[in-house]
């Protein structure tokens, strides 16, 4: 199972989670997120990254030529879609050569069959907890849900994932779990992530990386 780390911005920060050797590594460009890259991100540095290390940018409803943009400025590897795009704005998208992740808001009673006209469009799906606005709550959603899932694409799991969920995760079979989504619950503050945390937590998920010690 793959890690994914997202809400980096902090140049030093990112140094330190690059030890760690996470498989994803996402920024976020939507500007009314706390964890919005602003100036902050260090163009150089991404271009340094390992090619086992992918960088994810992620947006919320942003016009696809700004998207485009955005990926060729920073060398991003992936976008991920966490916003209402529509399965025309991905098939746009992916077939100007984008790596697609189309985030998808979990609540009680959600159709899973809302995603059928996404499948051919996304790489992967990830699945968030439903909030009162757009973008990440912090919060997790029942996981029992996703048993209603098909299982046909791969997915990132994501919503207020935490250190106490690591051994819940590797526990969890017969779902199509691809890599697991983690942010606030591992930040000291916005945007600024405890790399202790996370590298144990790395530790449990993935028992067969080699990790440096820290």
């Amino acid at each position: 199972m793959k890690l994914k780390v997202c809400g980096m911005r902090n140049s030093v920060n990112i140094q330190s989670l690059l030890k760690v050797q996470p498989d994803y590594m996402g920024f976020i460009f939507y500007e009314k997120s706390p964890r919005y890259i602003g100036e902050e991100l260090n163009i150089d540095l991404l271009k340094t990254f390992p090619r086992n290390v992918k960088k994810v940018g992620v947006f919320v409803n942003a016009h696809p030529d700004l998207i485009l943009k955005t990926v060729k400025k920073y060398t991003l590897d992936m976008v991920q879609l966490h916003g209402h795009e529509t399965p025309d704005v991905c098939r746009g998208l992916r077939s100007r050569g984008l790596t697609l992740i189309k985030a998808f808001s979990i609540e009680p009673g959600f159709n899973f069959s809302r995603l059928n006209n996404y499948k051919s469009h996304c790489d992967y799906f990830m699945f968030d907890t439903k909030g009162a606005t757009l973008g990440g709550t912090g919060q997790s959603f029942n996981w029992e849900i996703l048993k209603e899932y098909d299982n046909e694409k791969a997915f990132f799991l994501s919503g207020g994932v935490s250190p106490l969920h690591a051994e819940m995760i590797t526990e969890m079979k017969g779902l199509n779990i691809h890599a697991v989504d983690i942010n606030s619950k591992f930040e000291i503050s916005p945007g600024l992530k405890d790399i202790d945390k996370i590298n144990a937590f790395a530790r449990q998920l993935r028992p067969t990386v080699q990790i440096p010690q820290m």
